[in-house]
């Protein structure tokens, strides 16, 4: 095996950091969802608790975080939601090479989701602000899809190495997780 791959293989314990600090992160704005959640609904029926209409959008804005950053979370497990039903009827290398073209595919997406997601951040999220907080830009609720468009790309590069290393090292993953040579 090329040197290479040992040098590379140190840096897992960065991305294992990595991927805890965006799960505690999305830990976070689960609690912090299921808390104003909590508080929105007793404002309305308890009396004596005032209704704050700021909960529903920053709930929902905290929603859409959790859901991006838990989806570039899922790349690297690769427990994505995928068709491998033929998988058992098509040989491992080809498999390897359908992963690898999705890999592409997903760089192509993560960068779109970075750029676009940062233009539309910067001039529709500066335009508007929320509806019950006038005082807070609506940036914050477009920013979400260039995080996880950088987050997916953090979390693909490991994905995209291992697809390389199996191919050098000749070992490739099978539907059962077995490894078997190429």
């Amino acid at each position: 095996m090329p040197k290479i791959f040992n040098t590379l293989d140190k840096l897992k314990p960065v991305y294992d950091k990595i991927y805890d600090i965006v799960l505690f992160i999305c830990k976070l704005f689960l609690i912090a969802d299921i808390c104003i959640t909590i508080f929105a609904v007793a404002g309305r029926y308890i009396p004596f608790i005032p209704f704050q209409a700021w909960s529903e959008e920053v709930v929902l804005t905290l929603m859409a975080y959790m859901s991006v950053l838990s989806a570039a979370l899922a790349i690297r497990r690769d427990s994505h939601i995928r068709m491998t039903a033929f998988d058992r009827f098509l040989s491992p290398k080809l498999i390897l090479i359908l992963d690898i073209l999705s890999d592409i595919s997903i760089f192509i997406l993560a960068y779109v989701m970075i750029t676009v997601g940062w233009k539309y951040a910067n001039l529709i999220g500066s335009r508007g602000f929320y509806t019950s907080m006038p005082n807070v830009s609506r940036r914050w609720m477009y920013f979400p899809v260039p995080l996880a468009g950088v987050a997916m790309l953090v979390f693909e590069v490991e994905v995209f190495y291992n697809h390389i290393k199996s191919i050098w090292t000749g070992k490739v993953k099978t539907t059962t997780s077995e490894v078997s040579s190429l």
